[in-house]
This record gives structure tokens, C-alpha cells and sequence, in this order.
């Protein structure tokens, strides 16, 4: 198998400079509003190897290239270059090249292919080791080697190659290859024959094909099947229907001609059982519903000629068995289509065990509920066991807050649409279904969750979650995995959280920062008098912290650890050293704020760089590594007692 490891878009519709995005080995997500170039992305990386013939994806510079750009470009005659992927060799191919072309004749697994807007494209990275091919042909021995060296130089494919070799028997072989270091200057020449070679024979048939969806590609409720005979098809849901009477075997000519349709019924309902038992695995909205068939024929006038027009028309319509109601598929949910079409066009390329398939989906799932969001997140997770996926959206409930390294964001700016990874962007709308899916898992788990530490923001989730797992991989103590941490928003809103869970019959405690203002102090005595809340519930940063008044969660880290992530954040900023800060100043964050003059920066940014990090305990000083096991070790102990 090959795999995409990287897309470089150079020139594409709103992409006006080259933006370039790692692929996750199983899935990635892109994550920008509308109309920020999201569905560019994906268009220009399934018109390079579409899993089908279709005009709609082949580079177009009329309709592709920038416009603003479009007249410059022609006039300077160079080629105009769409995109370039790169792409990784699985080891079962490269044990297949070295077991048909030699060990070690092919030096490299990764490659990359640049596609033109004139349709054609060049490869760059295929790396033979000409002199080894020569040397395991001949059995590691050399051979007259000026002879070999004329007969060479000619040689033009791979085939010619093979002959002059065997035509040297082990007889006129001598010992050593050194003699023939002079003769392989150019041996470039015949290396990229047999790179060619290697790439033509092994490489392209292998070339991951692209399957694109998108909402436009749903069934429609009723399908003229007449409509399906025709050559080439320019609706979307059309393409879609013809996938099913192809998964179906189904001839539309002989179905056409038929008058008895139960045969056909029954290919189509059974295909149907196939997909409909796929998607209710993942579909918990509602097990109640059945999708049914009907083929009947359909009498129309010809207005023009005044004939009678016969058309035969499949009918879908989906059963509510609760109910006992049915609805022609249209009008049931826009999610459910969604999932039942996809299925349908997805079982296309399914059937075809001999290719490589990456899917692209465009905003999946855009009319589905959160709870369904999340079916199709796990229906995406299971895919991604056989194939890459690259998927767009909006939507928080589409980002899976464990897997924040897969998303990329793209943002409109003046000049053009731009690609970055999550912790780079700095765009808060941008942001938003970022913070906003941590949100939600939070929000999911609220109440099903026995033990809940609140604390002020999502900020202290992270760098929480960030250490506790540190500490534990290091074998040392971190937050008992049946406590959920859940960031309230601010303390203002601390103690509405602590009355809220408390109605709930929950276990909770709070870990705040010590600077905490008149009013909110005030409600949390108050909670604390009415007995909500006990006192020793409530834990405060600067107990952790020898010889401090008033402290943050960022001052549980050495000064100079918390100013590495700092400024990787803020790039905006000079960086900031030790030397810089007030000492009078306890609080890393004031002495931060005095120092920029500024009344407060995101305190998100430096933490969301903490969480790409993949530091270890190694990382981070003895201090630092104590404070936080401190933390989680009086944290579990507040849990292990009765509240």
C-alpha cells in the first residue's frame, strides 16, 4: 500500500500560494468556517487520481486556477503547476520490489508526484542503486566491465538491460567490483530506465485512488432509471443511484425491458440489507426504520408530439417500524441520507479489493444531531482501519477532542486561503470548533461521571491531563482515571457548578487559582455555610507552592519551563527570558502582563502547545515534576474520602 503523507497545494481556486498539510496515517481533519477554502483542499487532491472517469475532476484552468492570477500565468508560458503529494512505500511493496528488481536496488520509500494543469505530472524521488542492480545480477562479482560499460551506455528499458546481463557467463567473471567504480559516472543514465521502470511497474498501479462525497451526492427518493442509461451522468445523486443498481448487479437495459420486476426487487433489497445492517452498527438515532424498494412504471404524454411515454422508476422509501408509517427517503432526516447514501457510494469502491482508496469527505454529517456527529465519528474511526481519510467541517461535534494532532485549519485571508496545524492558528473563529469540542466532551461527560474537579478554564484541563499522564508514564502518581476534570469558564461561574452537581448527586472538588476576587469568595463561603460544598473540598494552587501568597496553575512549573511554551505561542512577541520578568512579582502571568504592558493574553495558546508537545518527564525539572504529583496525589485523596 502507499500512503499520502503530505499535500502541497501550489495554485487552486482561493489557495493562491503554496500551503502545504501532513496527512495523518489514518485521519485527518480540517477544520476552517465556511467559505475558507476547506472544500478546495480536498477537490484538488481527488483530481489528481479520481477512483472514476469524471470531467469534474480533472484540473480545469478556467475554472480551477485563481482568477486574479489566471492572465499572468498564461502569458508567461510556463506550466502551471496544481499540486503536489508525497506519498510513503508500505514495506509489503518494498519487499516486492526487492524481491523482483533485488535488494536494495530501490533506496527510498518515499516519493512525490506534482501535478500540472495541462493533465500531466512528473514524478521525483524514485532512487535506484544502479551499480547494486548490476551487482545482483551478476552475483555480487564483476564482469569485463569496459565491455559492459559500451553495451550499457545503449541500453534504453529495462528489458534490453536483462538481456546484455545474461548474456555473461559466470565463466568470464572476475573477482572484485572496485574496477568498475569509472565506469558508472554515468550511471544515472540507466538508473532513471530503471526507475522508470520500478515506477511504471510497481509504483503507479498502486497509487492510492480518491473517493469524494459530499451532501450533493445523496439519493434521490425517486430515480427514472431511463436516466441511468445514459453514458455519462451529470448529477451527483444520479451517480449515486447507478452505484446502487451496480452494487445490486442489476442490467437497467434488461430491467427496462422487463414487465416482471420481483427479480430485480430482490437484488436491490438485498444489497440494501447488506448496507442497512452497516449503517444502523453505527446509526443509534433510531433502529426502527427499514428502507424499501419499488419498481413500477410510470406513464407520461410527451407534450411536443403528443406520445405516450413509458418510464420505469425505482421508488425508496424508508418504513418506521414503531410507526407503521412510510415516507419517500427525501423526507425522512437529512442525516439519515446523508449516512444511507454514503454507504452506497462508499460500497462502490468497497467491492475493489486491487486498489488503494483514500476518502474525502466534505462537512460529513452537517445535518446530523451532535449524538449522530458522534455515531459517524466512530464510523470514520472504523474505517480509517483500511483507509486514510481527510474529512472537513465546522463543527465542534465533528473534532474528536482525544485526537487534536490530526486537525489542520484552514482560514480565509487577503491573500488567500491558508493551511496550518490547529496549534499554530491564531484565529479564534477559526478556533472556536477546537475549544468548543473540548467543551462538549467535557459537557458529555458531566453526568456520567461519578468524581468531577472543577476548575476555571480549559487552560487547567490541559495542562492537568497534559502532566498526569507524564507523571504516570514516568511511574509516578497522576489523576485517578475516574476523576473528570471539568473547566466551569471563570470562577464567577464556580459556584452555580458546584449547586448544579451537587443536585446531581455527584463528588466534587474545586482546584482554583488563590487570586480570587471579592464576589466570588463570597458565594463559595456561602456554599461552603450551607454545607453544598466542604471547605476542604476546595483546593487552591498556591498550598502547592513553598513560600507564595497567590498562584496560577502556570506557577506549579519552573519560570523558565513555562516561558519555552509561552513563547512558541507568541510568535507576535519577542521572546520573553527569565532576566525580563518583575521578581517582586510572584504570579508568572502578572509579571508576563506587566512586562508586554497588557491587561491579559489567551492563557489556551501556551497550553494547547504543551498538549502537541509529546514532552515526557525529561522535559521538565524535579520542582515541577513534585508540585504536580502533589496535586493529583491530594486531589485523589479528596475522592477516596466520603464528601
Amino acid at each position: 500500500m502507499i500512503k499520502l503523507n503530505n499535500a502541497t497545494i501550489h495554485k487552486y481556486k482561493c489557495i493562491e500560494s503554496d500551503q502545504s498539510f501532513d496527512v495523518d496515517n489514518k485521519i485527518t481533519v480540517l477544520v476552517g468556517m465556511n467559505e475558507s477554502g476547506k472544500t478546495s483542499l480536498l477537490e484538488a487532491i481527488a483530481k489528481t487520481n479520481y477512483f472514476e472517469a469524471d470531467n469534474k475532476f480533472e484540473f480545469n484552468t478556467t475554472h480551477d486556477y485563481p482568477r486574479k492570477e489566471k492572465k499572468r500565468m498564461e502569458k508567461s508560458g510556463l506550466r502551471a503547476k496544481a499540486i503536489t503529494c508525497h506519498f510513503t512505500i508500505d514495506e509489503v511493496l518494498l519487499e516486492k520490489i526487492d524481491k523482483d528488481v533485488g535488494a536494495k536496488v530501490f533506496t527510498k520509500k518515499e516519493f512525490s508526484k506534482t501535478y500540472y494543469y495541462d493533465g500531466k505530472s512528473n514524478v521525483s524521488g524514485i532512487c535506484v542503486d544502479f551499480k547494486k542492480f548490476i551487482e545482483n545480477k551478476t552475483k555480487a562479482l564483476a564482469i569485463s566491465s569496459k565491455a559492459l560499460n559500451e553495451k550499457l551506455e545503449k541500453v534504453s528499458n529495462k528489458e534490453e538491460l536483462d538481456k546484455i546481463i545474461a548474456g555473461y557467463s559466470e565463466e568470464k567473471i572476475v573477482s572484485g567490483l572496485k574496477s568498475l567504480d569509472k565506469y558508472f559516472v554515468n550511471s544515472y543514465k540507466w538508473g532513471d530506465v530503471l526507475g522508470e521502470y520500478i515506477y511504471r511497474t510497481y509504483i503507479s498501479p498502486n497509487l492510492p485512488k480518491f473517493l469524494y462525497y459530499d451532501e450533493y451526492y445523496a439519493l434521490p427518493s425517486r430515480i427514472c432509471i431511463e436516466e441511468l442509461q445514459k453514458s455519462e451522468l451529470n448529477e451527483a445523486d444520479l451517480k449515486t443511484a447507478k452505484a446502487l443498481f451496480d452494487l445490486a448487479e442489476i442490467d437497467t437495459d434488461e430491467l427496462v425491458s422487463s414487465n416482471d420486476f420481483e427479480d430485480f426487487k430482490a437484488e436491490l433489497e438485498a444489497t440494501q440489507a447488506n448496507i442497512t445492517e452497516e449503517l444502523f452498527a453505527f446509526w443509534s438515532t433510531n433502529q426502527n426504520l427499514d428502507i424499501q424498494f419499488d419498481i413500477d412504471k410510470v406513464e407520461e404524454k410527451d407534450p411536443q408530439n403528443n406520445l405516450r411515454i413509458v418510464k420505469h422508476v425505482l421508488d425508496i422509501r424508508v418504513r418506521n417500524n414503531r410507526t407503521k408509517v412510510s415516507l419517500p427517503l427525501k423526507n425522512r432526516s437529512k442525516g439519515f441520507n446523508w449516512f444511507f447514501s454514503f454507504l452506497v457510494w462508499f460500497k462502490k469502491i468497497q467491492e475493489d479489493k486491487n486498489s488503494n482508496y483514500i476518502i474525502l469527505l466534505d462537512e460529513p454529517g452537517l445535518n446530523l444531531h451532535a449524538a449522530a456527529q458522534a455515531d459517524l465519528l466512530d464510523f470514520i474511526e472504523h474505517l480509517s482501519g483500511e483507509y486514510q481519510i481527510i474529512y472537513t467541517t465546522h463543527s465542534p461535534f465533528m473534532v474528536d477532542s482525544k485526537h487534536l494532532e490530526r486537525v489542520r485549519t484552514v482560514l480565509e485571508t487577503e491573500n488567500g486561503s491558508i493551511v496550518s496545524t490547529s496549534i499554530q492558528e491564531k484565529d479564534p473563529k477559526t478556533l472556536f470548533p477546537l475549544q468548543a469540542a473540548l467543551g462538549y466532551d467535557i459537557a458529555q461527560n458531566l453526568y456520567i461521571s461519578k468524581n468531577n474537579l472543577l476548575v476555571e478554564g480549559v487552560s487547567d484541563l490541559i495542562y492537568l491531563q497534559v502532566m498526569s499522564g507524564i507523571l504516570q508514564n514516568d511511574k509516578r502518581i497522576g489523576l485517578n482515571e475516574d476523576i473528570t476534570i471539568v473547566p466551569v469558564g471563570g470562577m464567577e461561574k464556580v459556584a452555580s457548578f458546584v449547586s448544579l452537581l451537587r443536585g446531581n448527586n455527584l463528588n466534587i472538588a474545586c482546584l482554583l487559582d488563590s487570586s480570587i476576587d471579592t464576589s466570588s469568595k463570597s458565594r463559595l463561603d456561602n456554599l461552603i455555610r450551607e454545607k453544598l460544598i466542604h471547605k476542604k473540598k476546595i483546593l487552591f494552587f498556591d498550598e502547592f507552592i513553598d513560600n507564595a501568597n497567590e498562584a496560577d496553575i502556570e506557577d506549579l512549573f519552573q519560570k523558565e519551563e513555562y516561558l519555552t511554551y509561552f513563547n512558541e505561542a507568541f510568535h507576535e512577541h519577542n521572546d520573553i527570558i527569565l532576566e525580563d520578568l518583575n521578581k517582586e512579582i510572584d504570579r508568572i502571568i502578572l509579571q508576563i502582563n506587566k512586562y508586554l504592558n497588557i491587561e491579559r493574553f489567551n492563557h489556551y495558546r501556551p497550553s494547547n502547545i504543551l498538549a502537541f508537545s509529546q514532552a515526557t518527564a525529561q522535559n521538565f525539572s524535579k520542582e515541577t515534576l513534585d508540585r504536580f504529583e502533589k496535586v493529583f496525589v491530594d486531589v485523589n485523596q479528596l475522592f477516596e474520602e466520603k464528601n
